[in-house]
């Protein structure tokens, strides 16, 4: 019998019209069948189509990365995860949450084809998945269960944890007048304790670790609230506000719109910081 050729699916998850219309003509060159989503919603709908996923990080719906968690939930379908992001965080995030390979755009269409191909020969035995290739749907138990992610340790924790006597005493941080104390978690300004929760230290640890580097929203809620920061970012504006009311000026937290905070040494007369 002559063997019938079946297209591979691919779903291209991206709401850019010209980057998906660039990789349907260089991966239909190279015999892929392309469907397209715009979105993580319809990417999510049209799941059981694919027999591997581009996903990019950056849709306008749903972050990249909870996508990528609720493909895990349903499906071992292979996942690329495409990140215009250089930052480390975001990459090893998107492995730990399923993807099984990060390509950073911009990107070689040889490099991500032959990744494709590694990617799909890793994953050929996969029976918890449909063929996403017309053929019939593979047997077997339904999805993979999908390992909590380890979570990311604050950089006050990570400092103050286990810490015993022949340890070196870790420096404080500082901005201006300000300093963290990681080993006692005291906060100072001018030389006075400012009284904050445990958030309020660990945000501010994560600010002052790098002052004057803007922190993603996302990974401040990562980094500080764990497995938590899937959720509404919120919380994270309210323990901000109350800092800045703590320190007694709202120049200490910036915000760099539509990114995240960043901390920053007042330029006009420091005021004193409110009673805790």
């Amino acid at each position: 019998m002559t063997a019938t050729y079946r297209p591979i699916n691919v779903l291209i998850a991206d709401h850019d019209a010209r980057t998906a219309e660039a990789l349907e003509q260089v991966l239909g060159v190279h015999g892929y069948t392309l469907l397209g989503a715009a979105s993580g919603a319809e990417a999510l709908s049209r799941l059981d189509d694919a027999a591997l996923v581009l996903l990019d990080l950056d849709l306008p719906d749903l972050d990249g990365h909870e996508v990528c968690r609720r493909i895990r939930e349903r499906s071992c379908v292979p996942v690329i995860a495409l990140s215009t992001r250089s930052d480390e965080l975001d990459r090893v995030m998107a492995l730990r949450w399923g993807a099984d390979d990060v390509v950073p755009k911009p990107f070689s269409r040889y490099e991500l084809v032959a990744r494709m191909e590694a990617v799909l020969r890793r994953t050929a035995a996969c029976r918890h998945h449909t063929a996403g290739d017309g053929g019939p749907a593979r047997t077997g138990p339904g999805p993979l269960p999908v390992p909590a992610p380890v979570p990311a340790s604050t950089l006050s924790g990570a400092l103050s944890a286990g810490q015993g006597p022949g340890d070196p005493v870790p420096a404080p941080l500082r901005a201006g007048p300000l300093e963290l104390d990681l080993r006692t978690r005291k906060v100072l300004l001018h030389g006075d304790e400012v009284r904050v929760t445990r958030k309020e230290f660990d945000l501010l640890a994560l600010l002052l670790h790098e002052p004057g580097r803007v922190r993603e929203r996302r990974e401040i809620m990562y980094r500080v609230w764990d497995e938590n920061w899937f959720g509404s970012t919120r919380t994270l504006d309210v323990h901000v506000g109350s800092l800045r009311s703590k320190l007694g000026s709202n120049e200490w937290i910036e915000t760099v719109r539509g990114v995240g905070y960043r901390i920053t040494v007042p330029v006009r007369p420091l005021a004193q910081p409110a009673p805790g």
